[in-house]
């Protein structure tokens, strides 16, 4: 199996001997230092190689799971809207990665397993990744099964999509799926459009990723808009106007900021914002721990002196409604988890839910997964005796609040705040708890209400 991925070139035997061992665990960057140029890149590609392989034996047995387990949901009794309760959750688990992506890829491995064997044989023989099997899955979704088997044969069976780009494949899937039934391409099309969305996701250095999912003419004539006013900016400069000093990106940028906001983009936005800090880092940034990192429950740390900036403008901005509340948060003196909270604020807050909410960090605690918490639930059930407690509480997200449900799942608190869950196949894991505060004294919960400018 090793030789075979190896090309028959001169020192394919020193390469393959590297594969092996990056296959047992054992890579050793002196041994790869030692390799030709030539065997470099057939370790390269032997690598891709059994990448795509595995992949198809991971499809395979995310199958194979799904069907034992939903046999032994039934044979359980489990009611049939529950059966297979859990398997994308496990999968998500194995894989370490979220139990949204794990359904997603647990979907495609039934369809490549039940529909389109071309394609995962091209995957087995080393040839296809998971990746572009998705995109011919994808672009055939639309397709009874007989269309769709004859696409995956055209270009799978003939081995066509090994040779592709990925767009290429997916305008050349695109193509033949339109060939085979325009009708089905158009419904399609139709029912896309109503699954049009605008999201929000974290992005690096302070920043925000919002994306709106929007039915093409739509899609396009907003960015069009936008670029006709960076035009216009631009052009101004040239012709030795006023002009404007910002790039394209940051004119554009600006630009739908207003216009949604209908607030210049530097204007105060009503927002409800969430800080948490040491009392230290808020009250004396120059001595010990003055500069220790805020939260911001959901998005993660943040700079000590950006969130000094974010207060101290919410108190001092005078053309704002701005308000700040505040509430102290304890912490264990040796482990630096948070214990306690204040109960004190204008509104009376859900002071429980609250303080789990915060301490987990707005995150959902299984591992791998990173949703925001919708659901707080028990940990031990409550109805295994599991107190309702911070201890015994978590934030999860929907579908990981449902996974545990899922028959023979359990889950128990550690002291330290760790939780070890234990699957219905005996696999457990473990969810550490949050970081620690660097400090033992009370922390600071800031809440910046009403009106308020997010500029650092």
């Amino acid at each position: 199996m090793i030789d075979s991925a190896i090309p028959d070139a001169t020192g394919a035997t020193a390469a393959a001997g590297v594969f092996a061992g990056a296959l047992s665990g054992d890579l050793s960057e002196e041994r790869i230092a030692e390799l030709s140029e030539q065997q470099l890149v057939d370790l390269i590609t032997a690598c891709e190689d059994a990448k795509c392989r595995l992949e198809a034996a991971q499809a395979t047995a995310a199958v194979a799971l799904d069907t034992a387990t939903r046999t032994r949901h039934r044979e359980q009794g489990v009611p049939a809207r529950r059966i297979g309760e859990g398997v994308a959750a496990q999968i998500g688990l194995a894989r370490r990665i979220s139990p949204h992506k794990a359904s997603r890829l647990l979907g495609l491995a039934t369809i490549l397993t039940r529909e389109m064997p071309a394609t995962l044989a091209l995957m087995r023989a080393g040839r296809l990744s998971e990746w572009r099997a998705t995109i011919l899955a994808r672009e055939t979704a639309c397709l009874d099964l007989e269309h769709r088997r004859r696409v995956d044969l055209e270009l799978a069976g003939t081995g066509r999509a090994a040779e592709l780009g990925d767009r290429e494949l997916e305008a050349t899937a695109k193509k033949l799926a339109y060939t085979l039934d325009a009708h089905a391409v158009v419904a399609r099309a139709a029912r896309a459009e109503t699954e049009r969305s605008v999201t929000i996701r974290p992005a690096p250095d302070l920043m925000s990723y919002v994306t709106a999912l929007l039915p093409m003419k739509q899609g396009v004539a907003v960015y069009a808009a936008l670029k006709a006013v960076a035009d216009t900016a631009s052009a101004t400069g040239h012709t030795g106007g006023a002009g404007d000093d910002r790039s394209r990106g940051q004119v554009m940028a600006d630009t739908l900021v207003e216009r949604v906001t209908g607030r210049a983009a530097g204007a105060p936005a009503r927002i409800d914002l969430r800080l948490v800090m040491t009392d230290r880092a808020l009250l004396a940034p120059d001595g010990p721990g003055g500069d220790a990192p805020a939260l911001v429950p959901g998005y993660g740390p943040v700079p000590a002196e950006w969130a000094r900036t974010a207060v101290t403008r919410a108190l001092t901005d005078t053309l704002t409604e701005a308000q700040v509340f505040l509430k102290r948060l304890f912490t264990h003196p040796l482990s630096g988890q948070l214990v306690a909270m204040d109960s004190r604020s204008r509104t009376a807050p859900a002071g429980l839910a609250e303080f789990i909410t915060l301490r987990d960090g707005g995150i959902c605690r299984n591992p791998h997964c990173g949703a925001p918490i919708r659901h707080l639930d028990h940990i031990q059930r409550y109805a295994d005796g599991g107190p309702t407690s911070a201890a015994n509480l978590q934030g999860l997200c929907e579908r990981c609040n449902q996974a545990k449900e899922a028959p023979g799942w359990q889950a128990r608190p550690g002291p330290d705040g760790s939780i070890t869950i234990t699957t219905a196949t005996g696999h457990t894991y473990r969810s550490r708890p949050p970081d620690p505060w660097p400090t033992t004294r009370p922390l600071v919960n800031l809440v910046l209400a009403n009106d308020y400018a997010l500029t650092a």
